[in-house]
């Protein structure tokens, strides 16, 4: 691990900690898994430009605690009639016998998309440098009454009570957006079941980058893709071609009279952009989960991409990021999934500084002092002493980035805007804002989490795209309190409202917050008085990234 700050010259903006290559274009995460002690990552990746095109490849990187990382060779690229368009995005599967299995979609000669095999060409190389693709590809041909272009991306098998295996691949069909259940008793025939497992109205978009997984109903453990009992809700998870957002639902699996999903307790459209549960509400998609062993947890990726042009991205070198890995668990009220930044992360932190009791009166601001504000890690504890002055609640606000864009974080509310300013020159003219605002209902608070905004940047609206993100935080102000937690690097900001309930992550490229010369700030900017109860900063390490000698990992 080194000091904070990137040394490769390739831009003000890049990060420190978050994974990204160290040039040209990445996007998917594609196969993320823990085998045999180490984890892999794998992405789409462009090795000749940094654009997208659709011929792409997919990048390796392996890690033994997902914060540091040695990159590989490309473990495949477009070289077959089956491909060679494109190795687009998959899902690794561990076969008994620890045997392992990569399926991807594959671009082929006649631009149609088509499901393969790869494999790793030696088992025995703890690294899995070398990757083969089989000779029976395509292992899945389109279906006829499907088009070229709606037939990818899929998921992690999981083993049926038949013992047959099981996969998702997003679709169209039947004029619905489909998740299609294709089942194989040798990994290599598959048959397509005769009804969608679940579909929708195609208003929604092509559904993309699906992902389907159970999960305990006994707190943070977490299960094999295959796992089977009582106890168990399942999670389906797409990706919006259209939107560019990821929504999930929490429901059952039904394996009688067919075979299909539920979801449960939904309110109105769930894969609509007002209505529906995101794993987040900023930048992020394509998201890939897997089944950690090591630790017993499911843990979660996504792609963050730039919110400038081509040219922009051309012109410094690098284009996309991944999140930060995050640890999934049903909340209790089995509605809801949270996320956290995985443990590992905490060993960049140093130099803590800590706030206790501080009152944030209305129009107040204050500096967090003696921490690194471009790269940094916050978690803090806001207190509400006096709840009655809330706004109220308009049940027309339906739509919670549109509401934050029209609040925003510095109109004066009862109680908020409060939270964060971050990447923040000294006089404020940038800054990123991570704030929460309160109403009062009906019968209950009604508490609004936005981050984002005009001020982020002051490049024009017309050369970066600078929304404000918002999202309704589903949290019982009971005792008055809420929390968040950000992660800043650079130009992304990481926010985790309420322990996870609601998360936002924003691009940003300031232009005067950088280095040193960016700030953090904690603010109130409503009528009502705020207290911090608690918080804590640290200025985050830059751990080793890229590190092109893999067989150091294995000296560790």
């Amino acid at each position: 691990m080194s000091e904070t700050g990137s040394s490769d010259g390739l831009g003000i903006n890049r990060t420190g900690y978050h994974f990204q290559s160290p040039k040209n274009w990445i996007n998917d995460p594609n196969g993320p898994m823990y085998y045999n002690g180490i984890y892999h990552l794998f992405y789409q990746y462009n090795p000749k430009a940094v654009i997208w095109e659709s011929a792409l490849s997919w990048g390796h990187s392996v890690s033994k605690d997902m914060v540091n990382w040695f990159r590989l060779d490309v473990a495949m690229s477009p070289t077959e009639t089956y491909d060679i368009n494109g190795c687009w995005s998959g899902s690794a599967t561990i076969l008994p016998g620890n045997k392992l299995v990569m399926l991807y979609t594959g671009i082929d000669i006649n631009n149609g998309q088509v499901q393969n095999i790869a494999v790793p060409k030696d088992l025995s190389d703890p690294l899995l440098v070398e990757w083969e693709k089989l000779d029976q590809n395509p292992v899945i041909l389109r279906p006829d009454d499907i088009t070229p272009d709606k037939f990818r991306d899929p998921t992690t098998a999981w083993l049926g009570e038949d013992g047959h295996w099981r996969i998702l691949i997003g679709s169209e069909k039947n004029n619905k957006v489909a998740a299609l259940l294709f089942k194989s008793n040798d990994f290599m025939t598959w048959t397509e079941s005769e009804d969608a497992f679940h579909s929708a109205e195609p208003h929604t978009g092509m559904w993309e980058c699906l992902d389907f997984f159970p999960m305990s109903l006994k707190g943070k453990e977490a299960l094999d893709t295959s796992a089977k009992g009582d106890d168990i809700k399942y999670v389906f998870k797409v990706s919006i071609q259209d939107t560019f957002t990821d929504f999930y639902t929490v429901g059952n699996y039904f394996v009688n009279n067919g075979e299909y999903y539920i979801p449960e307790n939904t309110v109105g459209d769930p894969y609509s952009p007002v209505t529906g549960l995101r794993l987040d509400y900023g930048k992020f998609y394509a998201s890939k989960t897997f089944f950690d062993e090591a630790k017993n947890r499911r843990i979660l990726w996504g792609w963050v991409n730039e919110p400038d042009s081509n040219a922009d991205a051309i012109a410094r070198g690098w284009a996309g990021i991944q999140s930060i890995p995050r640890t999934l668990w049903l909340d209790k009220n089995e509605r809801q999934l949270l996320q956290w930044p995985i443990t590992e992360l905490e060993t960049l932190r140093t130099n803590e500084v800590e706030y206790t009791k501080k009152l944030l009166t209305e129009g107040k601001h204050f500096e967090v002092e003696n921490v690194t504000a471009a790269q940094a890690d916050i978690e803090v504890t806001f207190r509400i002493p006096n709840l009655e002055n809330a706004e109220v609640f308009d049940p027309s606000w339906v739509d919670a980035q549109q509401l934050s864009g029209e609040k925003g974080a510095t109109g004066k509310g009862g109680i908020g805007p409060f939270g964060l300013l971050t990447l923040a020159s000294k006089d404020l003219e940038e800054y990123t804002a991570v704030f929460f605002r309160v109403f009062r209902a009906q019968d209950k608070y009604v508490v609004l989490m936005g981050s984002g905004g005009s001020r982020s940047s002051l490049r024009g609206e017309g050369l970066l795209h600078k929304p404000t993100y918002g999202a309704f935080v589903d949290v019982d102000l009971v005792d008055g309190e809420i929390s968040l937690r950000c992660l800043i690097d650079h130009s992304v900001v990481e926010s985790f409202g309420a322990g996870g309930k609601a998360c936002i992550t924003t691009r940003t490229y300031p232009t005067l917050a950088v280095g040193k010369e960016a700030h953090l700030y904690a603010f109130n900017y409503g009528s009502e008085t705020v207290e911090i109860a608690k918080l804590n900063a640290w200025t985050m390490k830059t751990p080793e990234m890229n590190l092109n000698d893999g067989k150091a990992l294995l000296r560790e």
